[in-house]
């Protein structure tokens, strides 16, 4: 159920209402022109608008979000309503709630178990990966009920490793964590490989199907970060349990 000019990205294997954001279809201008659903830098008017837009798409209410402050740790929050919370993942069994993950070359995770009626939402950049947030969703979604092996994931858009230059310093803290597999020698230069980092972080946790969407964020369909020098728009990443069973996307 996608409202008419607003495009988003869906994961095949997600039988729930959930969606990645692109930057098309919005109102906001400027440098954060599209679909932005952040108001940090924005104006807060096209913002609301904005995120109505993508509430509705999915059968939810602007008011249904729970999003995060977000601060690049490994913080859990169980949402029981919506609201706004510090952290980098949420996870709730309460229908009618709208999970949101703000990203802009950082990578989002949804998550769902249809049977427990369990959805988790994680936002994955370089610390996140390395303090295994990914893996810290799955705990959290089992102490609700879900089994790993039940669990289905999907890994949104981010910066892909052919773009994602990093410094000595963090590479050593990818191999210290056991991850130097997605560590990249790219013309002789240190990039990270975080999607396939995260998708092997779940499929370590025990999650049997986990769907990559292979699209950067620094694609001109995006908001970026590095691109775009810092200002830049944000995208949401929204998974949801809808208060009736008719109601899914």
């Amino acid at each position: 159920m996608t409202a008419p000019g607003l495009p988003l990205l869906h994961a095949p294997n997600l039988p729930l209402p959930h969606a990645f954001s692109t930057r098309a279809g919005g109102v906001s201008q400027g440098p954060y022109a599209g679909l932005n659903l952040d108001d940090r830098g924005d104006d807060p008017r096209p913002v609301a608008e904005n995120r109505a837009r993508l509430a509705a798409a999915l059968g939810f209410g602007a008011a249904d979000f729970a999003r995060l402050s977000q601060v690049h740790g490994v913080q859990v929050v169980h949402a029981q309503a919506p609201g706004v919370w510090e952290g980098d993942a949420l996870v709730t069994r309460t229908p009618g709630v709208l999970l949101a993950i703000g990203t802009a070359d950082c990578y989002p995770l949804l998550l769902a178990d249809v049977e427990a009626g369990v959805v988790g939402a994680a936002h994955a950049g370089w610390k996140g990966t390395v303090g295994r947030i990914g893996q810290r969703t799955v705990e959290q979604m089992v102490n609700l009920g879900a089994r790993p092996e039940r669990i289905r994931a999907a890994v949104g858009p981010g910066i892909c490793g052919e773009r994602y230059e990093v410094g000595g310093e963090v590479a050593a803290q990818f191999r210290a964590a056991r991850l130097g597999d997605f560590v990249l020698d790219v013309g002789g230069r240190i990039h990270l490989d975080l999607a396939g980092a995260n998708r092997a972080l779940l499929e370590e946790a025990g999650v049997g199907d986990v769907w990559v969407s292979g699209r950067c964020s620094t694609e001109a369909d995006f908001y970026s970060y590095r691109r775009d020098n810092g200002q830049t728009g944000r995208m949401w990443a929204v998974i949801g349990l809808p208060v009736h069973a008719g109601e899914q996307a």
